[in-house]
């Protein structure tokens, strides 16, 4: 299962000319909402499409329910099949940030029933560094038909986690932010510092290698089990600013043989819109 989520540059490039495999390209930048889509026209590996988080990849936002809400299924089912998308395809995304962006694609296509998904490990840095090729030609859309169908299961409401957190001593709540932003001592986005009470931290960038390839899934495992000495995947739910770099620790997990964890969508900026829900800030007690 693990080989089937991650390519290489060489795999990849091996299968620009095949049908069946879309590429789509998900670089972003929180604090500059454009620049992906300009450093995408700026030059793309061939064939590529582009997925904006803002557009694409979320849903529409009411003040209360995050900054990145879910997309309606449909409308993200609509949005891949556009781009030729089948329930047989094989999806490839990427981006430049270690996978975050790419991995909330991944966990967008699961919850609408498609599995054959997978990131490109080390995402573009990792293309140009092998030295392949980019391109600037925007590719033709194919539409196709497709059947979007999400999986409710795998994702939990502000509601639900405050629940959890209240009645299930057996909940992992995971928190995939940076340390400074999780205990509060720098909030760069959200109008409050901190984190979830009950929360763990598990920075998304420590599942990297220095080149942002994605690290080995045996150490990927026993660094997850080690976080929480309770530990089951089935009852683990992941979390950060906004439910996107979580699903880079969602795809970690996976990776690492610990499938079955769920996301909280709204995260800390869907939490703290809610003035009545406890926060907590420095280390974890």
């Amino acid at each position: 299962m693990a080989m089937d989520m991650l390519v290489s540059g060489a795999e990849l490039a091996a299968h620009l000319d095949d049908p069946d495999w879309i590429v789509f390209d998900c670089r972003h930048d929180l604090m500059d909402l454009g620049k992906g889509e300009r450093l995408y026209r700026e030059g793309h590996i061939p064939g590529a499409h582009f997925a904006h988080l803002e557009v694409d990849l979320s849903g529409e936002k009411n003040g209360r329910n995050g900054r990145h809400p879910l997309p309606a299924p449909a409308a993200f089912g609509a949005f891949l099949a556009r781009h030729g998308v089948q329930q047989t395809s094989r999806i490839v995304a990427y981006d430049d940030a270690g996978g975050p962006y790419a991995a909330r694609l991944w966990w967008l296509a699961r919850w609408i029933g498609i599995d054959n998904v997978a990131l490109l490990d080390g995402g573009l840095p990792a293309w140009t560094a092998a030295g392949l090729p980019l391109s600037r030609e925007t590719p033709v859309p194919r539409p196709a038909a497709l059947r979007a169908q999400a999986d409710p299961l795998m994702v939990l409401s502000a509601a639900e986690v405050e629940s959890r957190l209240r009645d299930d001593a057996a909940m992992t709540l995971i928190d995939a932010r940076a340390p400074e932003r999780y205990r509060g001592d720098v909030e760069p986005i959200d109008p409050v510092g901190g984190h979830i009470p009950g929360a763990y931290n598990r920075f998304f960038k420590d599942n990297l290698r220095a080149d942002l390839t994605l690290r080995p899934p045996q150490e990927l495992r026993a660094a997850f089990l080690a976080l929480a000495s309770n530990l089951n995947a089935a009852r683990t739910v992941h979390q950060c600013g906004s439910g996107v770099t979580a699903c880079a620790n969602l795809f970690a997990m996976e990776y690492a043989g610990l499938p079955g964890s769920k996301l909280y969508a709204g995260s800390w900026s869907e939490w703290v819109s809610d003035p009545a829900r406890a926060i907590a800030k420095g280390p974890r007690r």
